[in-house]
């Protein structure tokens, strides 16, 4: 019986077993939890990274769940035991990504076991944990790229709010949490 790492309540994170790697499936649009589902009912275990995100509409707010990396999901796979060719057939799924000889290309070590470690109590993805307000920050890329600040203000949508000083005063920015570091 497979383990899920669907989201539900919280995700349980279960080592590969030996011979797995882990595969990046692509999903039709919206489709991400759909086609996790489809392919944990055919016994393949499943990761799905996913943020908590506030929807408005019809002026009320709700939190819901959404893909962190929308489009796609992992797929623990054991290419010369499994039948990984059925993943592509799989309601919601449009296929695996391959690599240059038609084979599905295997996600490099470390990196699902990485995204494992950005995982709260809720099974949640939270890339901002590294980072508390009040801290001083590094901007590392794009044209603010170097400047040092401190950091007001974190959203679940990635977004941060930062005062940076700049030529002798305080000059308030928001970024995305992807272009700063710990200074």
């Amino acid at each position: 019986m497979s383990a899920s790492l669907i989201p539900q309540d919280a995700q349980v994170v279960q080592p590969l077993v030996e011979g797995e790697r882990w595969y990046v499936a692509q999903t039709i649009a919206r489709r991400e939890f759909g086609a996790a589902l489809q392919l944990e009912a055919q016994r393949f275990r499943i990761f799905l990274p996913y943020l908590i995100k506030t929807a408005r509409h019809a002026r009320r707010t709700r939190e819901v769940k959404t893909a962190a990396f929308p489009g796609y999901l992992f797929v623990a796979i054991d290419t010369r035991r499994d039948r990984w060719r059925s993943v592509n057939g799989t309601i919601g799924v449009s296929r695996l990504v391959a690599g240059g000889d038609g084979a599905p290309a295997a996600v490099p070590y470390g990196v699902v076991e990485t995204l494992f470690g950005y995982l709260d109590e809720t099974g949640a993805c939270r890339f901002d944990r590294d980072l508390v307000v009040g801290q001083r920050v590094r901007v590392i890329a794009g044209p603010l790229a170097e400047a040092i600040g401190r950091l007001v203000r974190l959203d679940a949508r990635g977004r941060v709010q930062v005062l940076l000083e700049i030529l002798g005063g305080r000059v308030p920015v928001t970024l995305e949490r992807s272009v700063l570091e710990a200074a």
